[in-house]
């Protein structure tokens, strides 16, 4: 009786295997497919991810400072996230992190050939970045991969935010980073006074995938290059999910930013991402 339990159990644990996140230390595994996400920019155009691995959590100072040796952040504290990098910064630290653990690094990293200038507005000389496609080293999720991550991939609720449709239960932001909670219009100042800043990773609830921080905390980096929309975006390199200092539409799952590459914030960071 046992083992004809054990026979019919089988196709059904392995079916809910194919559908649930897997995990891998602090990555966890993403089973791809197509977008049912409703609110996502993707949803309905026929756009499909391929399986990939992407952080739990955002990418701490302690994790930063032990491979990179120096903390960039203004915001100090092991368990929160590094802030202040720059989309170069992050490239560095994706491949130095692969070369450390023995894996192929994902980028090549040309510092002869500065990226165009619509890429960095800043005026510091930058490099040209290209990826070796058959190397499994740790990257930048993909802002198709990162928003299919955040609206929780096969699990999805179609929620406006990752995870929920209360902004409060998942992400820090203007209203919450603070001292109080604040009421009203966003306002820097107030924000400033507030004391408004980014939160230990891991507080809020996590989304479907169990990942933490997709909305909030602080802007993460992503690989694509980005045009100008809207009245958020900046020539130069995608971000995502709004942070501590963002309104409420930044931090949607679908909501789309830029910045030029070297632009350095304390409200921006990133995760880590790798292919299967």
């Amino acid at each position: 009786m046992r083992k004809l339990l054990i026979v019919l159990l089988s196709p059904i644990i392995v079916a809910l295997g194919a559908c649930s996140p897997g995990k891998s230390g602090d990555m966890i595994f993403v089973p791809g497919g197509a977008f049912i996400n409703t609110k996502s920019n993707y949803y309905g155009k026929n756009e499909k991810i391929a399986n990939f691995y992407i952080g739990r959590f955002e990418v701490t100072q302690k994790e930063w400072v032990e491979l990179m040796g120096t903390n960039p952040s203004l915001f100090k504290g092991d368990d929160l996230p590094v802030d202040s990098v720059s989309w170069y910064d992050c490239v560095e630290y994706c491949n130095a992190k692969s070369a450390k653990e023995g894996l192929r690094p994902y980028y090549t990293i040309d510092k002869h050939a500065p990226d165009p200038p619509e890429e960095n507005e800043s005026g510091e000389e930058k490099w040209t970045v290209t990826i070796n496609e058959r190397a499994h080293g740790y990257r930048l999720p993909t802002e198709a991969e990162w928003e299919y991550a955040a609206g929780g991939g096969r699990l999805s609720g179609s929620y406006t935010y990752s995870g929920s449709d209360d902004i409060n239960e998942v992400a820090w932001y203007w209203k919450n980073s603070g001292d109080k909670f604040l009421h009203g219009f966003w306002n820097y100042t107030i924000i400033e006074y507030n004391k408004g800043k980014t939160k230990p990773i891991g507080r809020k609830a996590p989304n479907e995938l169990g990942l933490y921080d997709m909305s909030g905390n602080v802007r993460e980096w992503c690989w694509d290059r980005h045009e100008p929309a809207t009245a958020f975006d900046a020539p130069g390199r995608v971000w995502r999910g709004g942070g501590w200092l963002g309104g409420e539409q930044a931090c949607g799952s679908s909501f789309r930013g830029s910045w030029h590459a070297a632009g350095k914030g304390s409200d921006t960071g990133f995760r880590l991402c790798r292919g299967e």
